[in-house]
């Protein structure tokens, strides 16, 4: 079985993701939910064969060493693809997502316009948060090339593997795979501020190591990039503070304070008509509230509370932005239900009960 016209389907129904198993017929996943192609069920010799067509030999040599392994490829004249490849129940089975050649921009993703403002920053920490496959990666290539198209500045990108490929414009950019251009997150950013960077991006942060020398450039001028894996802005304040020892944690505050530009959680919700996502979020932008609130242990339980306020700064909460997608029809009424933070407040909400502080819902 060739591989390439089962990605050319993949392309043509505008799926996010295909997945190959033995004894099933290619899944696509489409706006969110998976749907086999009307094809015949892969055999392990297929796997076999489309893993070894996908992986170079480096590739191989890690996926028998470790029965996993991860990569990007493109295929020429078609787009380029993340794959994973692994073994379940001793066979051959891989994951593939789509990567698309055009970066698109911040407005073609209907993400909030404050976006552009963070990424102008001339130094700080901006993170992009969410679950596998919000649109993380995503959103901060979009970032990365609104500054590309605005200003002079060197961007060094550590990731792994490279998915977005950037062209030069105004900016420079130096794009680094772990495994292949260095050893390791870590021992890449170990070097990385001798190498002039201007803005940094760094795929994923993975480990306190990570996560230390990320403040650390952002403390000394620098403005980094990165994602976690964390729902909203609250909890991603707590995973930054839980990744050190509590005799640490106050010097932590005190970095973040200084340090933190902005969080950009992300949700991508089905449209109402079928036809897509839209990505849903809440943005946390670093003011002088937010600053008082993460020094304390205490007060940073009230920054849920200064995102709903926070709307003259750009700020808004989930639910403020599932609520206005809801009144603007764009969303059903399970889809809202379902994403909402807090699915019992929402309820209330569109019924015209006021429950909470009601600054920052007016407009909505």
């Amino acid at each position: 079985m060739e591989i390439r016209p089962i990605l050319e389907k993949m392309i043509k129904m505008e799926a996010s993701d295909l997945h190959l198993k033995v004894g099933l017929p290619p899944i696509l996943r489409i706006n969110g939910r998976l749907a086999p192609l009307n094809m015949e069920p892969l055999t392990v010799d297929d796997l076999r064969k489309i893993a070894a067509s996908l992986m170079t030999k480096e590739n191989q040599q890690k996926f028998v060493a470790k029965k996993e392994a991860d990569f990007a490829v493109g295929i020429p004249g078609l787009a380029r693809f993340r794959v994973n490849v692994y073994i379940q129940r001793g066979s051959i089975a891989i994951a593939m997502r789509t990567i698309p050649h055009i970066i698109r921009s911040i407005e073609e993703l209907n993400l909030p316009p404050i976006l552009k403002d963070l990424a102008m920053s001339p130094r700080g920490l901006i993170l992009a948060t969410g679950t596998t496959g919000s649109g993380k990666s995503t959103t901060l290539a979009a970032m990365i090339e609104h500054i590309n198209q605005n200003t002079a500045k060197h961007i060094i990108t550590v990731e792994d593997p490279i998915e977005y490929l950037f062209r030069d414009k105004k900016s420079i950019i130096s794009q680094r795979e772990v495994g292949t251009d260095t050893l390791s997150f870590a021992s890449s950013l170990r070097y990385i501020l001798r190498q002039d960077p201007d803005v940094i991006m760094i795929g994923e942060i993975r480990d306190v190591e990570t996560m230390d020398i990320a403040l650390k450039a952002a403390d000394t001028g620098h403005l980094v990039l990165s994602t976690l894996h964390t729902l909203n802005a609250a909890e991603t304040i707590n995973r930054i503070i839980s990744f050190y020892p509590p005799y640490q944690q106050q010097h932590v505050r005190v970095l973040l304070a200084a340090t933190l530009v902005g969080v950009i959680s992300l949700r991508l919700l089905p449209l109402k008509d079928g036809k897509g996502r839209i990505p849903a979020t809440e943005i946390l932008v670093s003011t002088p509230t937010i600053r008082e609130y993460l020094l304390d242990e205490v007060k940073t339980l009230k920054i849920p509370q200064a995102i709903t306020e926070g709307d003259q700064y750009g700020m808004h909460s989930f639910d403020q932005c599932i609520m206005r997608y809801y009144k603007q029809g764009l969303i059903d009424y399970e889809t809202a239900i379902t994403n909402a933070t807090n699915p019992d407040e929402f309820k209330m909400r569109l019924k015209g009960i006021e429950s909470t502080s009601d600054a920052g819902w007016t407009e909505i």
